[in-house]
């Protein structure tokens, strides 16, 4: 029975620390894969025997000679998790509007080992790798967007940055940086608290990939959304506020009483949509008026009163793995010196846990 207990706390702590207890940064944000229907897949990186595609939504008339602005949509996970196909909606919803619309791949830590210097030249590359091919394409590469949510919207943010990290083989001297840039909870200063931590503590290579300390007077404009409750909207708070003093356009979008991740849902999926809509429509990135229509009255309460229920479930199942957790280690800890030693650790678990890591490596 003891060891059962234990197992459950394990596994609990597993999920603590790999899912949405972590702070915020790595609430599940990848989207279900199988639900995507791109037009046309290419694979822009490889590193080993790993390739990263990018996927790619076309508007119904669109043409390989096509000149059209094209937005690149990079998935969220606190870099450690997540999927491609998160942002299929709103990439279908773009095509619709005339943009070419691509979501792009990146390596994660729980499926790659890496951390998010690594995320970042991915996603550098991937936006490299669209400009360089944009006569195949039918886009732009001077009517660039990059887009993207929580490490997502980091990644997109990263690309306005002239010196940052760079992968071996890229091609510098093609630029990453956007004509505009759509960013969802996006993270924006590594610097700061918990998130250096990331990076092994390492400073300089933080303020590297954190946008926010490199603004400048000819940074791109950008609009940028958060919930009135996520704890990550103090990036945005900064950004805005440097980017005021500065003369640059950063349009500001508060979700009243929404947590982090609130623009996956209906009907701030639909929200969100039609103000990013209008904001690329100003810059004459797209033309019209929006298509897309948010739900109203009873429907749009009833789907917001769910979000909140999910979202403080979430929230109970976070803290209830972190109690069961703190039990195991306050259990095992013999030394007290906050650590479990491989003594201390029951055998048991010790063989379940080396059996789970090589199944999530595999």
């Amino acid at each position: 029975m003891r060891n059962q207990s234990l197992l459950g706390a394990v596994i609990a702590a597993l999920l603590f620390t790999m899912g949405s207890a972590a702070k915020g940064v790595e609430e599940s944000e990848g989207g279900k894969t199988e639900n995507a229907n791109p037009r046309e897949a290419y694979v822009f990186k490889t590193i080993g025997e790993k390739k990263l595609k990018i996927h790619f939504h076309y508007p119904s008339d669109w043409k390989a000679t096509d000149q059209r602005p094209v937005i690149i949509l990079f998935f969220g996970g606190g870099w450690t998790s997540g999927g491609v196909g998160q942002f299929t909606r709103q990439a279908e919803y773009f095509a619709s509007r005339g943009l070419v619309a691509a979501r792009a791949d990146y390596r994660v830590k729980s499926r790659d080992g890496v951390t998010p210097d690594k995320c970042a030249e991915d996603a550098r590359t991937a936006v490299r790798w669209v400009r360089a091919n944009a006569g195949k394409l039918g886009i732009d590469p001077q009517r660039l967007i990059t887009s993207g949510g929580s490490a997502g919207g980091h990644l997109a943010a990263c690309a306005i940055i002239v010196k940052s990290v760079e992968a071996e083989n890229d091609d510098l001297s093609i630029s990453t940086i956007p004509q505009a840039m759509v960013l969802f909870n996006p993270v924006l200063d590594l610097t700061k608290g918990p998130m250096v931590k990331r990076l092994g503590g390492d400073k300089e290579l933080a303020r590297k990939i954190s946008p926010t300390l490199h603004l400048d007077k000819n940074t791109p404009p950008a609009v940028i959304f958060f919930g009135s409750e996520d704890r990550l909207k103090m990036h945005g708070h900064e950004y805005w506020e440097k980017a005021k003093s500065l003369g640059v356009r950063a349009d500001k979008f508060i979700a009243e009483g929404q947590g982090h991740g609130f623009f996956n849902h209906s009907p701030w999926l639909q929200r969100t949509l039609i103000v990013a809509d209008k904001f690329l429509a100003s810059l004459g990135l797209l033309e019209g008026e929006p298509t897309m229509q948010a739900p109203t009255g009873e429907a749009s309460q009833a789907q917001g009163q769910q979000n909140k229920r999910q979202t403080w479930q979430r929230h109970q199942r976070a803290e209830q793995a972190k109690r069961q957790a703190q039990r195991f280690f306050g259990q095992n800890d013999r030394d007290n010196d906050g650590k479990l030693s491989r003594a201390e650790f029951p055998q048991r678990l010790r063989r379940f846990l080396i059996a789970l890591t090589l199944t999530r490596t595999a």
